[in-house]
């Protein structure tokens, strides 16, 4: 399964504050420069009907809805990174195995735990979606296939809220009818090349030749769109345990730089992930603090140490040491504070479904 969380950002300040629903909503990273620079993070469909994208200048994204009622938010990252980690523990714990690849998508191999069978496959897609409405009040859209590749496809099929599920047998018959772009890789400059050979549908494209495209775009980009065109994908879905963490945050009684109160309770916040990581089963290297300012930004200081553990003690002693030299550098006081841990390795045999990419 490939799910994907619908216009996150934008949906969970709609769910923060009720009064958005059924308004423009678009979620933008300013950059300070000037009231209207910096890019659209996110925007519902009501905005993307208008032609609001991702990535777009918010200059331009304001130009185009300057006739109608819509919301310009900045981004809550500290809601949208809380709402993720609570997401992922849900589908974790459906999941044979669990691969987080952003805030907001994930990669569930369901073998297993659905015997292999399509229609059972489509039956828990159904109840996790029942689960994350009704849990965190979020839609999102799901895609089951035989691989990766045809889920990541099946889940923006039918955007939003959708669930799609393709059997092996109905991928060609699937993939076929679609736009190039479609395939996850395929650009601006990509689709171009390919419209001069004619390639509009990956119909069209599983016609042209590995030779050709491996001309084209080079040996591994021309295999992959080959292979993508065809249906094939043998990468497996797996823990990315480079890249995932776990976290407890706690908002601070006052705003402060004060050492000796926040670590009063990053010692406390140490001992909860360190067990949290013991009832996972599993060690880790790499530990961190992450502070949330009392202007809304967000600040982290991490190391890695030389072996792996799930000591509280040593939690507690490298975040001390992090938050002493972060605390020294620092002008703003400290809003909220947090304590997280990430590269990890399994002890045996164990559910990871509490970890969520940085």
């Amino acid at each position: 399964m490939h799910v994907d969380l619908n216009y996150f950002f934008a949906q969970c300040e709609e769910i923060k504050n009720p009064s958005l629903i059924g308004k423009p909503v678009i979620v933008c990273v300013y950059s300070g420069r000037t009231e209207d620079s910096g890019a659209v993070a996110s925007a519902n469909y009501l905005a993307r009907e208008s032609g609001v994208k991702a990535g777009m200048p918010i200059v331009f994204a304001k130009r185009i809805m300057k006739d109608k009622e819509v919301y310009f938010l900045p981004p809550d990252r500290e809601l949208y990174s809380q709402t993720s980690n609570r997401v992922m523990e849900i589908l974790g714990k459906h999941a044979d195995i669990l691969e987080v690849r952003s805030i907001d998508e994930a990669y569930l191999d369901v073998t297993k735990r659905t015997d292999g069978d399509f229609d059972n496959a489509v039956k828990l897609a159904t109840d996790i979606k029942k689960e994350l409405r009704l849990k965190e009040k979020l839609i999102c859209s799901i895609g089951i296939g035989p691989n990766k590749l045809v889920a990541k496809i099946s889940s923006g099929f039918k955007k939003p809220d959708g669930l799609t599920a393709v059997k092996p047998k109905e991928v060609k018959k699937f993939l076929n009818p679609l736009k190039v772009t479609d395939i996850p890789g395929v650009g601006k400059k990509s689709e171009e090349k390919m419209k001069e050979l004619g390639v509009n549908t990956i119909e069209d494209l599983s016609k042209v030749g590995l030779q050709k495209l491996k001309g084209m775009f080079g040996n591994k980009t021309g295999e992959y769109f080959f292979d993508a065109a065809n249906g094939i994908d043998e990468e497996p879905v797996e823990i990315r345990s480079d890249n995932v963490q776990m976290s407890k945050i706690e908002t601070l009684k006052e705003d402060s730089r004060d050492f000796n109160l926040i670590s009063e309770v990053t010692d406390k916040l140490c001992v909860e992930v360190a067990q949290r990581a013991k009832e996972e089963k599993t060690l880790f290297k790499n530990i961190g603090i992450i502070a949330f300012m009392k202007n809304l930004e967000s600040r982290s200081k991490s190391r890695t140490i030389e072996s792996y553990t799930n000591d509280a003690k040593i939690v507690k002693k490298v975040s001390r040491e992090l938050l002493r030299e972060f605390l020294h550098n620092v002008d703003i006081d400290v809003r909220r504070i947090g304590v997280r841990i990430g590269s990890f390795e399994r002890k045996k045999e164990g559910s990871l479904s509490k970890f969520m990419k940085k």
